[in-house]
């Protein structure tokens, strides 16, 4: 036997040409269809309705708009909106090409995600139906993955106004997505005049694009984030479980089958790792800080350019609460979750700093991963003021 057959994998279906070609095939993929999870995207981001760019008047009407948040942001927050402290230019764009750019954006923790969720597991041995379905479910995977992230992400897109409805770290370049056709859509909906909206809109990505580059949150919160996608455990035993509980001579078991593809739990897995159980208080100490942070500028530079901003701020809080079962599930899976009860915790850690110390602390904490607070420090500011010896 040469070397080169020594290495060559063993395929549940060895005796069928075609099947065994396509299973080398999805074998040799990687562990995450990027080409399918571009297409799921794309598709679910367009859905059933138009999907169309915004003319160029528009266009100039936000970036003349951003130039006042801009400012504003940059007084209340004391860093730079762009890299270098160059000007951010803001690109309204289609749903579709905002899926795109985030899947590229997150593409990374995705393909971690996907690494952790594919290391080798020992099937028994004993059984061969059960060796076979935990071989089938190994190739099988990169493509559901990739299917599974992009219809999330597209989903993501149907809802989003601008690049940071998730608190996550993207590339820090000169320019912000907005999705405007949304922004248009939700104003008229709500009755919101519509340079209100789009201003609040702004002065929220703009927020979140400094204090989303800083090195508390690269050096720290999407640490903490890397270390929670990476410690998910595979779940041969739900996927076979899920794909056992199909009878093939039932009518209705081709769309039970897409049902249980369609459904991400069945291929991660539900339950999280003990790893991920101990993480899991840090991580949402600094998702908390660092949300809550940017939620108290918005609010502020709100105040300052629309006067009383909070019903906005409140229509789209609550627009974001709504309807998120996308959400939910990038959220869990990326560790990032925001309920409620969360989000409080962090709207009281900066009042009581600010209360204690005034915004200075604040803007600290942005300095360094190790000035983030711990689970107790968010809960009791005064302890995270005196560790940072802040009187």
């Amino acid at each position: 036997m040469s070397d080169d057959d020594a290495q060559e994998p063993m395929f549940p279906f060895g005796n069928i040409p075609f099947l065994n070609d396509m299973m080398k095939a999805m074998a040799s993929q990687g562990p995450l269809n990027w080409e399918l999870a571009a297409q799921a995207a794309a598709a679910a981001a367009r859905g059933d309705t138009p999907d169309t760019d915004t003319d160029p008047a528009t266009r100039i009407a936000y970036n003349r708009l951003a130039d006042i948040a801009d400012m504003h942001v940059r007084q209340v927050i004391g860093l730079p909106t762009g890299p270098n402290d160059t000007h951010t230019e803001i690109l309204t764009t289609t749903r579709a090409l905002w899926a795109h750019r985030t899947l590229t954006n997150l593409r990374p923790l995705f393909t971690d995600l996907a690494a952790a969720l594919t290391r080798p597991q020992q099937a028994d041995q004993g059984d061969p139906m059960s060796a076979m379905i935990a071989q089938m479910s190994a190739f099988l995977f990169p493509t559901l993955m990739g299917i599974t992230v992009g219809s999330m992400i597209g989903s993501l897109a149907q809802r989003a106004f601008g690049q940071y409805d998730l608190p996550l770290a993207r590339p820090h370049t000169s320019e912000i997505l907005v999705v405007a056709a949304s922004v248009e859509s939700f104003a008229s909906d709500w009755s919101i005049p519509p340079d209100d909206l789009r201003m609040w809109v702004l002065t929220h990505e703009l927020t979140s694009h400094a204090v989303l580059a800083t090195p508390a949150v690269t050096d720290g919160l999407m640490e903490s984030v890397r270390r929670h996608v990476g410690s998910f455990r595979p779940d041969p035993a739900a996927f076979m479980s899920a794909m056992g509980d199909i009878d093939p001579s039932d009518p209705a078991a081709l769309e039970t089958l897409q049902k249980t593809l369609g459904d991400p739990m069945t291929i991660v897995g539900a339950m999280r790792s003990p790893e991920q159980e101990a993480l899991a208080p840090f991580l949402d100490a600094r998702v908390a800080a660092v949300t809550g942070y940017v939620d108290h500028v918005v609010d502020a530079v709100g105040s300052r350019i629309l006067g009383n901003a909070s019903p906005i701020a409140e229509a789209v809080r609550r627009r974001r609460l709504d309807g998120r079962t996308d959400a939910d599930l990038a959220e869990k899976l990326l560790g990032v979750s925001l309920p409620r009860a969360l989000q409080r915790r962090g709207a009281d850690f900066v009042t009581g700093v600010i209360e204690r110390a005034g915004e200075e602390p604040l803007r600290g904490m942005l300095a360094s991963a190790e000035r983030l607070p711990t689970p107790n420090e968010l809960d009791a500011p005064g302890l995270w003021l005196a560790r940072l010896g802040i009187d």
